[in-house]
Formats: structure tokens, sequence, C-alpha cells
């Protein structure tokens, strides 16, 4: 029996060893189960390759909450180029969408972004009437409210809803700006200001759908209720709303 025990441990791994040994293999095995799609999510997918144009302003002070939603987008397999407000519709070359920024001075940004025939996303209220997605009366037709935490969801089964159900929605950590506009008769409405209907804090327009001076949109367009720094305030739910608006400008939804 000596001899025969002494002969197991030369030929291979002691018992002991070797239980602990598959033990362990198979606890990474059922680790790399769990975590592989998750890697492999921003390598593969229907987002690969989708190209974003993020306009902010390169040289401004909030700029570094604009990388934080670049790291974001791509860690969700988006790829991300900052382009400066300075620079002219025409060079966001071949992106699938354009994100335009509130850390822009709307009055550099310039004209012509309502006629790319792209989709875009925004949450610059400054900039809702030149893209005829709003009429053009501040604090009327658009605006920002100061102190805000919650949306009221209108339109849940919706692809930019992200599945919430309809009624009041936590958005923010704690009560931050949002921007809001009132949209042309073709907007889909997705979600409004807690307790002020009028105001729309989500909406959106489909390609061809009449905008505001009876402009049709020439891509999707979407408003969206984010302030300069209010990214990394959003909550799950804001989270959830955020990422399905993208996809959905982006087509994917």
């Amino acid at each position: 029996m000596k001899l025969q025990n002494r002969r197991t441990e030369q030929g291979s791994l002691p018992v002991r060893k070797r239980r602990t040994f598959l033990t362990a293999a198979a606890g990474l095995g059922a680790l790399l189960a769990v975590t592989t799609p998750a890697a492999r999510a921003a390598t593969s997918g229907p987002r690969t390759g989708k190209k974003i144009v993020m306009v902010v302003q390169l040289n401004g002070p909030s700029l570094a909450v604009d990388q934080k939603i670049a790291t974001h987008l791509e860690a969700r397999g988006y790829s991300v180029r900052m382009l400066d407000q300075a620079q002219p519709p025409e060079a966001v070359g071949d992106a699938d969408l354009v994100v335009i920024s509130s850390t822009v001075s709307s009055k550099q940004v310039v004209g012509g972004w309502r006629y790319l025939a792209k989709p875009l996303l925004t949450w610059e209220n400054d900039l809702l009437d030149d893209f005829a997605m709003t009429g053009k009366r501040h604090d009327v037709d658009f605006g920002e409210a100061e102190k805000e935490r919650y949306l009221w969801l209108v339109n849940a089964p919706h692809p930019i809803a992200a599945g919430l159900p309809a009624g009041v929605t936590n958005v923010y950590g704690k009560q931050a700006a949002m921007s809001w506009g009132k949209p042309g008769l073709g907007a889909t409405t997705i979600a409004t200001l807690y307790g002020q209907p009028e105001k729309a804090a989500i909406f959106a327009y489909e390609k061809g759908a009449t905008m505001d001076y009876e402009s049709l949109a020439p891509a999707r367009r979407v408003m969206f209720f984010l302030n300069n720094d209010t990214f990394g305030n959003l909550s799950p739910a804001g989270d959830s709303l955020f990422d399905a608006a993208v996809d959905w400008a982006m087509g994917l939804s």
C-alpha cells in the first residue's frame, strides 16, 4: 500500500492537490462563463464599429465631463471622437451619430446642423430652436429648470423609455438642473419634468417627422434632459434612459 501511494504521488498530482486544482478550474470556468458575454460586449454586437462624434468645447472648463461620457459610450462598444464647437457639420465625416453636449457655447456653434442628414442627440437647450426642434422663445419654448430630480415617463412603450414603467422616475442622485423643450407636433414625447407636463425632458423626432417651423427632420433627432455637469449625477434609471436614447438615435432600437 505504501509503495502504491508513493507511485501515485510520483505519477500524478496528490489526491488533495488534484481535487483543489479541479475545484479551482471549475470555479474559473464558471467565472469565465459569467464574465465573457459582458467582456465581449465592447468588441462585438450591434454597437461594434458604430461611430459617434461628440461636439464639445475642447478648451472649455467642463471637458472632463464630456470625456467621462465618451468613456461610458466606448465601454458600451461605440467608437467616439471629440469635435470642437467651432467645426462645421461637414467635419463629422462618416459618423453614425452626432452628440452635441451642453458644454458648448451656443453662440460659437456654427450654423447648418439643422440640415445634417445624420442622427443627432443633444442636451443643449439653447440650440433647440436653431435645430428647429422647438420654437424660438427662451423660457417659453425651451429652457432650464434649476432644481429637479424626477421625471414623469409618459410613453413607457417607446424604446427610449428603456423598459421603465410609466409614471414618476427618479433620474438624478440629487437635485440638479435639467434642460427641457416644447417640441413640434411631429415629436414623440418620452418624459416631462415632474409636475410640469408642458415641459418635455426627453423627446424625439423620427426621420421625416415635422419639427418646428414646418421643418422635416433629416434624420432622427433626440433631446435629452442633461445639463453641463449632471451626467455623473444620473441614477441607475437615468443611466438606462441615456443609453436607450443613444441606441434609438443610432437606429439600434
